[in-house]
């Protein structure tokens, strides 16, 4: 009993679709990731400088 070839055909283009999915859900969570860690950097940023401005007396 064999397979048609159409069908060896689909279950390799599932693997692939697959994978491709797998690969850029991956990117998609490394830009998110990417984005999340320079806000925060701009966060971190902001609440030093405010520290420091509340530091220095006020004339």
């Amino acid at each position: 009993m064999t397979l048609p070839i159409w069908v060896y055909f689909i279950v390799a283009g599932i693997f692939v679709s697959a994978y491709m999915a797998m690969k850029s859900a991956k990117e998609d969570r490394d830009v998110e990731n990417e984005w999340i860690e320079q806000e925060g950097e701009v966060y971190i940023k902001r609440m030093e400088d405010e520290k420091e401005k509340r530091r220095q007396p006020s004339a």
